[in-house]
């Protein structure tokens, strides 16, 4: 390695019936100069320029089962190793990041188990890459919410409601002084509800309130789409007709789509992962969120959806705090942060673990579905009660006490304590 050279840094957990110390080599020359013996033309000053270094090798405990199905027989060894790539093998292009070093290792001989755990980028990457272009501070100087989390909901059913049926739903929520309503991820533009109709039938409404009460609901529109062409189209139908978001299904668009799209957009853009439970959930294969997430950062995310506390899918609590930390840990500087969305069966009930595992903060967007639109006093009185569980949450206080003076949370509770009705 030469002197002052910049390298990017990723770590794996390595899982193998064999050497971890060889897999972790093999690793490191496969996927930079691509040659584990000598071959001709592999010269040094060539290795000095371009290969891969494994930096670190840390011993964990072995395992006494396989990550995955294997003829292999045990003990499982497994280690975390640091193999750092110089930049001028790669430099800022994402693409080639992906692929070579994370795109190819999973197809090396030997492992029982492999995951990318970890990755630090060089500050060159911050440079080349634009970053949300409203997060945080964005989000919040849009729907006006300043000291409390943006709360939030979804229009159901996801499928099969036409424009004005939406619109109908919609008209109820925006009237329960709900702080953003989006788009369900599987709602884009299909022939019973074009986006452009859905635009038409429910902008009005929101600008209609706006002008009585100065509040402006943002509303998250479903703009996705494979071609980047149509989806600009989609991106500048809202932007008309005065819409200030749109979800963006990231790991369906991919990143040149979402790097044509951050360039040109004057949309607020949430960013849903649905498809990214296929690279993760495995846990001896894929990748961590701390490393996925960073790569829809630098491209430009201003909304990042991670699950919650005590969500209806599969991921555990631990997941969702260590995915929060992930987005609100800077990159570059304090501006590369998106606001975190907690989702998925949210109601008030999970305000105070939230609010004590995410570090006391309420820089987020608390995002309910049921738990705001089947409150048996309504859609209003739902979100006053979510409200009310983050007043009793901030200040310390549990919530079934908090709920003697507020009626709306007691009725959230007996709804909802059960956790059969979120």
């Amino acid at each position: 390695m030469t002197r002052n050279q910049s390298f990017i840094t990723l770590t794996y957990l390595i899982e193998t019936a064999g050497s971890p110390e060889k897999l972790a080599a093999k690793i490191a020359s496969d996927q930079s100069t691509g040659t584990f013996v000598p071959v001709p033309g592999e010269t040094e000053e060539l290795k000095n320029r371009v290969a891969a270094r494994v930096v670190a090798l840390r011993p964990l405990p072995p395992a006494s089962q396989p990550s995955y199905p294997t003829a292999e027989q045990g003990p499982f060894n497994r280690a975390e190793a640091d193999i750092a790539f110089p930049f001028d093998a790669i430099g800022t292009d994402l693409a080639a990041l992906m692929t070579i070093a994370i795109g190819g290792v999973y197809s090396i001989k030997g492992f029982t188990g492999i995951r990318v755990s970890g990755m630090k980028l060089p500050d060159a990457f911050g440079k080349a890459w634009p970053g949300p272009q409203f997060g945080i501070a964005g989000s919040r100087r849009l729907t006006g919410v300043q000291g409390r989390p943006i709360i939030g909901t979804i229009i159901k059913p996801a499928l099969g409601l036409r424009p004005h049926e939406t619109a109908e739903l919609v008209k109820d929520v925006i009237a329960a002084d709900v702080d953003f309503v989006k788009d369900d991820e599987k709602l884009m533009s299909p022939s019973y509800s074009p986006l452009e109709d859905r635009v038409k039938a429910i902008m009005p409404l929101i600008l209609e309130r706006e002008q009585k009460t100065g509040k402006k609901v943002m509303y998250a529109w479903g703009i996705s789409a494979t071609d980047p062409d149509e989806m600009m189209r989609n991106h500048d139908i809202v932007l008309k007709h005065g819409g200030n978001c749109a979800v963006i299904n990231i790991n369906s668009i991919g990143f040149g789509a979402m790097a044509f799209l951050r360039r040109r957009s004057g949309l607020v853009l949430h960013a849903h992962r649905n498809g990214w439970d296929v690279l993760t959930r495995h846990p001896g294969l894929g990748m961590d969120f701390q490393v996925w997430q960073q790569f829809w950062r630098l491209l430009g995310v201003d909304q990042f959806q991670i699950n919650g506390i005590r969500v209806k899918y599969w991921e555990p609590d631990d997941s969702f705090v260590a995915s929060f930390k992930a987005v609100s840990t800077p990159l570059f500087s304090p501006a590369d942060c998106p606001l975190p969305v907690a989702g998925s069966g949210q109601w008030g009930g999970q305000a105070p673990e939230t609010y004590e595992r995410t570090g006391r903060t309420q820089d987020l967007m608390y995002l309910c579905g049921g738990g705001i639109v089947s409150h048996p006093g309504g859609a209003g009185a739902g979100v006053k009660a979510v409200r009310q569980a983050w007043e009793a949450a901030v200040a310390g206080i549990p919530l079934d006490v908090y709920a003697r003076d507020h009626i709306e949370l007691a009725q959230s509770i007996a709804t909802f304590a059960s956790g059969k009705g979120a």
